[in-house]
């Protein structure tokens, strides 16, 4: 965290002992004032480019506010607009008075359209559909008119409900055709097909109402303080106490429980996953599709009913403490009631942590890590990190007689700049990583300042449109330094800022109102070395190599409110030293590229899914439903020697990892499986033939030097 961030937080923790930093007590009884002061005083005071709250701000609030609430125009009529319209520049005013008048007229609002449209949409799906007249669907909710009476409204909801039956109704009928083999003697008809396709609409959405049920009051206040949050940048957010404390356990990997998924399909919380290497799994009486009726604790003589509680109080009710015991009374999928006593111990998520893999190809073994997150323990930082799980994987493969290695980056969402740093220093002797700057204040470079390298041989980095933030800090570090080679989409997701969280708790004195969550903001902006930035632009691939998301907008520069680009002076360091022509690897691997028709069949692939999606008018008529979605399928078929791709080389776990599979079935499948999708990975594939071109180029450079 930098200098004047820690500051600013002190100053906060030392004005609520001395009331003399602010006039503001931070003790309001009102929750709902204290929450909107609370989230306020950090954006005007420690946010990266605080905004003005004035009209604009107010109408930006307003529309995303409405949008995030009925985005399909499914629940409020042109008069509940007419009627929120007059907040529409007051909002600004509210948020400074921390008044929450045009929220509370939303939501009492939608709560009773809420409430109708279960009623319409129940009267729609009572009715046959008639699917021989003419008709059409748009799905550009964006441009699509409120209604203005009851009639208009169920046509909306009938189109709607008219367009989802017709998918369900178009694949029972292809179905019982092909089923249909002059043996089937309990054919359904079109009619009773027609009838199973409406009552599998009206069940999900039942489901979805069930999932409406549960959200409170505060849960829509949380949604409305993040449209206010993200007016600011796309990543400035409140985390309510329940969403706080997943986004905990997402980064560090691990959380206190007995280890099993649960889902809540109308009234029935159920189990549908057991953690590998949890309690709950090591204890092997708990099953999948096991329905929990009651928890109780272990102190406690009394077990509470948690039929039809909302799903979060449940998993509240579960986990607890590590050594502590918790009893389920459960429906078993053999529809006997008993009672299991669990213990609660630490649960690792280890689909969250590195893991690697060995493959050979001309008689060279290479190694790969893949990274999902840079993910941190923020209670202990040397618990468990990315960075040491990576270093450690490092020395493993090495061990294995590693010359070359792909850091799989693909899909990275980021994380902990800290973790970042200190992996990138397991690549170059010492230097520094990122520049950070925050308003007002000089830049900081973080450096590595370890000596040692753990990794010296051929490196490539593999990055996509998703690899974000901390995977961009390192595959821009490393493309700086020239210390590897980046693989991938023409540019990465293009995040540049530096977010800080503030526990809300400690900003209150006397606190009666419970958790008041936690609010992530934007403190800084970090720069590569070179003093270019990755906001918006990213980090570009050295070879390009397209994806399915290629022509798709889901980078930074597609989000409502990004901050914008800019630089500053680059960082003193010194380019990587290396004997490996890394000039001439990139040419070879563009030539590839440019020569292969598999890559080729992406990028046509990747149009086609752009064109797909962005297609917004759909025929609600049978024939011409069918015959258009038959003219797709046909035109998809020319993709799929995509998933029939194989690269005929064959990964391998490490040693240490064999004995943990004997003992974990759900380890070694999902080892088992990725080692198949590796297989099948163009992308590995040309990252491998880059690292084989790396090695050679080093043998030819070391002659040249011999006979110099």
């Amino acid at each position: 965290m930098k200098r004047n961030i820690n500051f600013f937080l002190v100053s906060i923790l030392i004005a609520f002992a001395s009331c003399s930093f602010t006039p503001k007590s931070f003790d309001d009884p009102d929750k709902d004032k204290l929450l909107m002061q609370l989230i306020t005083y950090l954006l005007e005071e420690g946010h990266f480019e605080p905004k003005a709250i004035n009209d604009d701000f107010s109408e930006g609030v307003y529309t995303s506010f409405l949008n995030q609430v009925d985005p399909f125009k499914n629940y409020f009529y042109q008069s509940d607009i007419d009627d929120f319209e007059r907040f529409k520049t007051d909002i600004d005013d509210q948020i400074l008075d921390q008044e929450v008048r045009f929220f509370n007229l939303v939501y009492e609002r939608l709560m009773i359209r809420i409430e109708n449209s279960r009623e319409v949409y129940s009267q729609v799906l009572n009715k046959p559909f008639d699917y021989n007249l003419e008709e059409t669907f748009s799905t550009d909710y964006e441009n699509k008119a409120y209604p203005t009476s009851k009639f208009e409204m169920k046509e909306n909801w009938r189109k709607q409900l008219k367009f989802s039956t017709l998918s369900n109704y178009y694949d029972l009928v292809t179905n019982e055709e092909k089923d249909d083999d002059g043996y089937n003697n309990e054919k359904k008809s079109n009619t009773d097909l027609e009838i199973e396709a409406r009552e599998a609409i009206l069940k999900s959405l039942n489901e979805t109402a069930s999932y409406m049920d549960d959200l409170r009051r505060d849960d829509w206040l949380s949604i409305y303080i993040n449209t206010i949050a993200e007016e600011f940048d796309p990543h400035t957010f409140y985390f309510a106490p329940q969403d706080k404390d997943r986004f905990d356990a997402q980064m560090s990997g691990k959380y206190e429980g007995i280890g099993a998924r649960l889902q809540k399909r109308m009234d029935e919380i159920s189990i549908t996953e057991l953690i590998s290497g949890g309690s709950a799994w090591r204890q092997n009486k708990l099953e999948v599709g096991d329905v929990i009726l009651k928890v109780r604790q272990e102190d406690e003589i009394e077990a509470v009913n948690v039929v039809g509680m909302r799903l979060d109080d449940a998993v509240k009710l579960i986990k607890g403490p590590k050594g502590t015991n918790v009893i389920l009374t459960l429906k078993k999928v053999t529809g006997t009631i008993e009672d299991l006593s669990i213990p609660r111990d630490e649960i690792e998520l280890e689909e969250t942590y590195a893991k690697s893999s060995t493959v050979k190809k001309e008689g060279a073994t290479f190694g790969v890590i893949n990274l999902p997150k840079f993910y941190v323990d923020f209670e202990d930082y040397n618990n468990r990190n990315a960075a040491s799980d990576v270093k450690k994987e490092i020395e493993r493969l090495k061990a294995e007689g590693m010359q070359g290695l792909i850091l799989d980056l693909r899909n990275n969402g980021g994380g902990s700049l800290k973790t970042v740093v200190d992996m990138g220093g397991l690549f170059i002797e010492e230097g520094p990583i990122v520049q950070v700057r925050s308003t007002g204040e000089d830049k900081e470079v973080l450096k590595d300042t370890d000596r040692s390298i753990d990794w010296k041989g051929p490196l490539v980095i593999l990055v996509n449109e998703l690899s974000a933030s901390a995977s961009e800090i390192l595959a821009a570090a490393m493309q700086d330094y020239k210390r590897a080679i980046v693989i991938g989409s023409k540019q990465t997701y293009g995040k540049g800022t530096v977010q800080n969280i503030v526990d809300l708790n400690r900003m209150i004195r006397g606190n009666t109102n419970g958790d008041m969550g936690a609010f992530k903001f934007t403190t800084q902006k970090y720069y590569r070395i070179n003093g270019g930035s990755t906001q918006l632009e990213g980090v570009k691939s050295d070879v390009v190599v397209p994806d399915r998301y290629s022509y798709i907008d889901i980078g930074e520069k597609d989000q409502d409110n990004p901050l914008a680009w800019d630089e500053i002076a680059p960082a003193n360091y010194t380019i990587w030293e290396s004997t490996f022509d890394y000039d001439k690897t990139i040419q070879n691997s563009k030539d590839r590229m440019n020569t292969s028709a598999g890559i080729k069949l992406i990028d046509d692939n990747a149009r086609w899914v752009k064109t797909m999606r962005d297609q917004s008018e759909y025929q609600l008529n049978f024939s011409a439903y069918s015959k258009n979605l038959e003219q797709k399928e046909s035109e998809a078929k020319r993709f799929d020697k995509l998933s029939e791709y194989q690269t005929n080389l064959s990964f391998e776990s490490l040693p240490y990892e064999l004995p943990l599979m004997a003992q974990d079935s759900v380890l070694k499948i999902n080892r088992t499986r990725w080692h198949e999708n590796l297989s099948k990975d163009i992308y590995i594939e040309e990252a491998i033939n880059v690292l084989s071109d790396l090695k050679n180029s080093y043998k030819i450079n070391k002659l040249a030097q011999i006979k110099d």
